[in-house]
């Protein structure tokens, strides 16, 4: 398989968990996956594999300015690895999101706009749960 082929692999396996996990949260194949991070650990092993293959062509990483980083990201299997490396991550942090509003009870309706944040850009949807987690428990 190519690195393309494993790209819309690894894609087709961390779509349908954002989809189960933003409209299906609390169902028992969800909590299944969640609590076993089965997604997460695939993806993993994606990223090891991949992640091995661009030290291999490319020797040791270089993460000590933008310049080095930038090169790193010219190496096609880097750039995989680097990409599931963000699915697994991000699906992760989606994961622990449904996690803590178990204890929280973060209506869903909010909930979901804080995991799509999170499956498009990150970050932002982390900060988009950490802020509505403040105010609910402020109001506590």
């Amino acid at each position: 398989m190519t690195p393309a082929d494993i790209f819309s692999i690894a894609n087709m396996i961390a779509m349908p968990m954002w989809i189960l996990m933003i409209l299906l949260p609390k169902w028992k194949v969800t909590r299944f996956l969640i609590d076993f991070k089965i997604i997460p650990i695939s993806l993993s092993m994606f990223y090891a594999f991949y992640i091995f293959q661009a030290i291999q062509i490319g020797g040791g990483m270089d993460f000590g300015s933008l310049a080095s980083v930038m090169a790193l990201f010219t190496e096609e299997n880097a750039v995989l690895a680097g990409w599931v490396h963000y699915l697994a991550f991000d699906l992760m942090v989606g994961m622990w999101i449904l996690d803590q509003n178990k204890k929280i009870g973060i209506h869903q309706l909010l909930i979901a706009p804080c995991l799509f944040g999170t499956f498009m850009l990150g970050p932002i949807g982390l900060l988009l749960f950490l802020i509505i987690k403040s105010i609910k428990q402020n109001k506590s």
